[in-house]
């Protein structure tokens, strides 16, 4: 029996190996990440113990209470992980129009080495701490990236699994309208 190539095999294949090389693989996570889903606040759950211990990569170490009062975008994240890397550009516009209003705390488990790597070639500048422990409060962290947006009162008003689009206007809405309250 002959076999044959068809269309559809060769783009079968083509679209499985675009989703093995990275790069293709992050434009692509890009291009589907929505905004994120945002809690009432009388449903979403709420951190009471700020108390843990932060040790910074890139900035000073800090503990996290110095945070408490405050609107916090806290993402747990890695070098290596494609829907990571297909948010941070979104997220470093974020950081550059909002670092002065909200407490920016990312999570990694990599060394400072990778991290300033890393953050040399892509030109982000947010900060970049390392976690001995979790935050007891927070809904376990399974997968990356994981993103928690608390409001002043320790409402977690966002919790997103996955990459998503932190520049979108109803995102930006909703960041405007906790910091006023």
């Amino acid at each position: 029996m002959k076999k044959y190539i068809t269309l559809s095999n060769i783009i079968f294949v083509l679209a499985i190996a675009l989703l093995l090389y990275k790069p293709s693989k992050v434009w692509l996570i890009r291009q589907v990440a929505f905004s994120p889903s945002i809690e009432k606040v009388e449903k979403s759950a709420r951190v009471f113990n700020y108390n843990w211990q932060l040790k910074g990569l890139n900035t000073n170490d800090i503990n996290f209470t110095e945070f408490k009062g405050k609107v916090v975008f806290l993402n747990f994240w890695a070098t290596w992980c494609p829907p990571c890397i297909a948010e941070l550009p979104s997220v470093q516009k974020f950081y550059n129009d909002y670092q002065d209003k909200v407490a920016f705390i990312f999570i990694t488990s990599e060394d400072s080495e990778a991290i300033i790597k890393f953050f040399k070639e892509n030109e982000y500048e947010f900060p970049v701490y390392q976690s001995n422990s979790i935050l007891n409060e927070l809904p376990p962290v399974n997968s990356i990236p994981r993103t928690f947006v608390l409001d002043k009162e320790g409402n977690i008003r966002i919790d997103k699994s996955g990459a998503a689009n932190w520049r979108s206007k109803s995102f930006l809405d909703f960041i405007d309208e906790v910091l006023v309250d």
